[in-house]
């Protein structure tokens, strides 16, 4: 085996649905999500060698149900994939998609694959994250965790009280800003690009569901200012600065670069490295800081050659800490161009996926950007960090 290039050949996902009983798939299958976003990506590549496939990663945080039985297996052979083709289930919770590339994407880097199907799925309304799960006594009884890490919300909440210069007011603003630029990025037609439509059955009918269904455009800043804080009483994480609960899919197709020639395959950009971290799980939401320096001492690179990035917004104040520490304005202009999770949803596993989706999107638009960033917090005390080459850098 030899080391090879790592290539995000092209992602999609499909349209991201309220969780619950009102949602647009709350009788939708978890897997069949995933399978029709698979169906749709390789349906943009109708003369690829399916055989050629080594690998398919699944990722799914509450593995049970239409969402469990090695999901990466089963997906692949409803989405049609040849049965000589195998997969895997994996799981980091929010960071999973991101971890199936990551894992994935190692394989190619030692020559062990040359091309590889990897994404998530998340059905919150029929698998709520940790339902079911029986956390061992000793993380409460020895403290080796607060009582507030199992709980995200109250991960939010305590970062506000560790930081108090990371105000409710300052995590609103972000929020309409975040609802503003998905907006505009929806009227571009920039997130288009990578749906896949997805027929769902509601007590209506079927129904074609064709973009996001929790978009709120219209968030204000006086509109979020007294909205009920769930966590805590009178705590500063709301419905408005943080990210919905959400269903949906995401996959990704990566390839090495002989496999790249071979089947005449057009990259979006290139894995330069990644990084996980652990912090204290009470305070996950500052995980992407410690994992993006990981990622770019490995890099050799610093914060300062990154030209865009792609922040998973699971609450606005997770992404203010990390703007804080590495300097940056609340509303630089190179901060989630599109919108983040706060406006499309958060559907825990997939949420990896969408990130790249939209970086590499943004890389078509910027040649003078060479390097990108793709970070997330993740559920007891993580953080997971992609830095990403733009193939279309033309320098500065």
């Amino acid at each position: 085996m030899k080391p090879q290039d790592v290539y995000f050949v092209d992602g999609v996902r499909t349209p991201f649905g309220k969780a619950g009983e009102k949602g647009v798939y709350w009788n939708t299958r978890a897997d069949d999500l995933v399978v029709k976003a698979m169906i749709g990506l390789l349906e943009r590549h109708p003369d690829l060698d399916l055989t050629a496939i080594d690998d398919v990663a699944i990722a799914a945080t509450t593995q049970q149900g239409d969402q469990g039985l090695t999901i990466g297996r089963t997906a692949g052979i409803l989405a049609g994939l040849p049965q000589s083709v195998p997969g895997f289930a994996i799981d980091r919770m929010c960071a999973g998609a991101m971890t199936a590339v990551t894992t994935t994407g190692s394989g190619i880097g030692i020559g062990a694959y040359d091309m590889v199907l990897a994404g998530g799925v998340e059905h919150m309304g029929r698998h709520p994250m940790g339902f079911d799960a029986d956390p061992n006594p000793r993380f409460l009884a020895e403290k080796l965790v607060s009582p507030d890490a199992l709980n995200m919300g109250n991960t939010a909440e305590k970062i506000h009280d560790r930081f108090p210069h990371l105000t409710k007011e300052r995590a609103d603003a972000f929020a309409v800003g975040s609802q503003q630029k998905a907006a505009q990025a929806y009227k571009d037609g920039k997130i288009q690009k990578d749906l896949i439509p997805v027929s769902a059955a509601t007590a209506e009918g079927w129904n074609l569901v064709t973009q996001d269904e929790l978009l709120r455009p219209d968030s204000t800043i006086e509109g979020m200012k007294d909205l009920k804080t769930p966590f805590r009483p009178h705590g500063k994480v709301t419905a408005g600065n943080a990210s919905p609960l959400t269903d949906g899919a995401t996959i990704a197709l990566l390839a090495s670069g002989d496999a790249v020639k071979k089947h005449n395959l057009a990259p979006r950009m290139k894995m330069v490295s990644f990084g996980f971290a652990g912090v204290e799980p009470e305070i996950m939401g500052i995980g992407p800081i410690p994992s993006t320096e990981k990622a770019l001492e490995k890099a050799g690179l610093t914060i300062d050659d990154i030209g865009l990035f792609e922040l998973n917004e699971a609450f606005a104040v997770q992404v203010l800490s990390f703007l804080d520490h590495f300097g940056i304005a609340d509303d630089d202009e190179r901060v989630n161009k599109y919108g983040g999770a706060i406006a499309f949803g958060h559907p825990l596993a997939s949420s990896g996926v969408r990130l790249m989706n939209q970086l590499s999107r943004q890389f078509e638009e910027h040649p003078e950007v060479r390097y990108g960033v793709t970070a997330m917090c993740i559920g007891l005390g993580m953080g997971g960090t992609v830095i990403w080459e733009n193939l279309n850098y033309g320098g500065k």
